[in-house]
């Protein structure tokens, strides 16, 4: 079955319904949403949608709980199925300016409700709007994570995260959040991404997805970390207490400095030897997620345009993991990121990476050539991966053993066809380029 995943970020449900025959014809085996809990209507920021006010509630900017129940029908019906995840915010509600900021969804809201009853039992998920969900009785108040403390997974845990009210792991907070999500498994959602899963405790996290209910559930989080230090006090940590699928951060980083200046792609040959890459079933592979063109401090990590294009080769050619690939409308308020995530889903060098990735699939992976700059790779006798990073005209001799000898392989990402023969073969590639070879015959 196709993993591939498309991160619709920030898209409205009626645009991902209109674009969904061009998305299955690309291949995607799965689409994540955006956050679909209650955030203000009106509000076309991004971040909106990671501030709710309501679990009880699916209605945003970007549609209400009847277009989300199109969404799932469409992507489960149709020539292939495709599963449909939500962004889940569960650690925390939004940060608003008003007198009950830790009353939810407070009053103004429970008035609207009132005098618009139509439209929210509409987009009523579960619950009685009637009355509130949390007061002040429902969240941490340990004060903002400030300095070193981004470092403490305690501090992190349990203090707010820049001004949003940190909720409890209490019993009648996970309650509502097994409510919640019970909900939406029954309105067809496949699976789920927590947000900011670093900053929730283990009891939170393993309420929701250690019940038998959810079990059939896809469930992965964010635990974001930047350096081995955070990887030993987040990651390894959350690897050990529960089951569920990450983001690939340790690979990741090691795609930025393989691809770096003075970086060797012979650190892609095996990164999980080397405890650089997640296991191959817990993995959540990306080039780019939504945090890093919007975070300042996170920008450094962006990878040159044509890097990204070469690391996709990789992460779409390797074996192991579901790859996330990510596209917005222009969010970035960077003007250099301009249309460079736009349509990204059905860029036709993605397009061919994913049907290599497709056809490959469960194939095993074997290096055949590696250098500082020049990494080349089989999956079974199907396929080859050839990358050159280098601003140089590269070479590969390899042998032939384990692929279709003789042979008919064609490039999927540029229109050559190759044939071979003998014991060894001889592969050229032009500087900067990706080779994807897939079986013709």
């Amino acid at each position: 079955m196709p993993n591939v995943t498309l991160h619709a970020f920030n898209w409205r449900y009626t645009d991902i319904i209109e674009n969904l025959d061009s998305i299955r014809k690309a291949g995607y085996g799965a689409i994540l949403i955006p956050p679909p809990l209650y955030s203000d209507p009106k509000g076309d920021q991004w971040w909106q949608r990671y501030q709710p006010k309501d679990y009880r509630v699916l209605l945003s900017y970007l549609g209400g709980k009847r277009d989300l129940e199109r969404l799932i029908e469409a992507c489960h019906s149709g020539t292939s199925r495709i599963r449909v995840y939500a962004d889940l915010v569960i650690n925390h509600m939004a940060n608003e300016a008003r007198d009950d900021r830790l009353n939810f969804p407070g009053e103004a809201e429970l008035a609207k409700y009132k005098a618009e009853p139509a439209l929210f039992e509409e987009n009523r998920l579960y619950g009685d709007l009637s009355e509130g969900v949390f007061s002040s009785w429902d969240f941490n108040q340990a004060g903002e994570i400030d300095g070193g403390e981004w470092s403490d997974r305690g501090a992190v845990q349990y203090q707010n995260l820049s001004g949003l009210p940190d909720l409890k792991d209490s019993d009648w907070v996970l309650k509502q959040q097994h409510l919640m999500v019970e909900a939406l498994v029954e309105m067809g959602f496949d699976g789920f991404r927590i947000d900011a899963i670093k900053h929730l405790t283990e009891r939170m996290i393993d309420s929701l997805v250690d019940l038998a209910v959810f079990r059939d559930s896809f469930w992965f989080g964010e635990v974001l970390t930047g350096s081995d230090h955070d990887q030993a006090v987040f990651l390894d940590p959350f690897l050990r207490e529960t089951w569920i699928s990450a983001y690939d951060f340790p690979l990741f980083q090691t795609i930025r400095e393989a691809f770096g200046f003075g970086g060797s792609l012979r650190a892609l040959s095996n990164p999980l030897a080397q405890n650089n890459a997640l296991p191959w079933d817990r993995a959540v592979t990306f080039v780019v997620n939504h945090d890093i063109p919007h975070n300042d401090g996170f920008r450094s990590w962006l990878l040159d345009r044509q890097d990204e294009h070469l690391a996709y080769a990789y992460l779409l050619g390797r074996d192991g993991g579901v790859p996330l690939i990510y596209s917005d409308h222009n969010e970035s308020r960077h003007a250099e990121d301009r249309d460079r995530w736009l349509d990204v889903y059905k860029r036709p060098d993605l397009v061919a990476m994913i049907q290599f990735h497709n056809a490959v699939h469960a194939q095993p992976m074997h290096i055949l050539f590696e250098s500082d700059v020049l990494l080349v790779f089989r999956r079974g006798d199907k396929g080859i991966v050839a990358i050159n990073k280098s601003s140089e005209n590269q070479w590969a001799e390899f042998s032939t053993w384990g692929l279709k000898n003789p042979g008919k392989y064609r490039d999927l990402i540029h229109p050559h066809e190759i044939t071979l023969a003998g014991n060894t073969f001889s592969l050229w590639i032009p500087p900067r380029t990706a080779q994807m070879w897939l079986a013709t015959s």
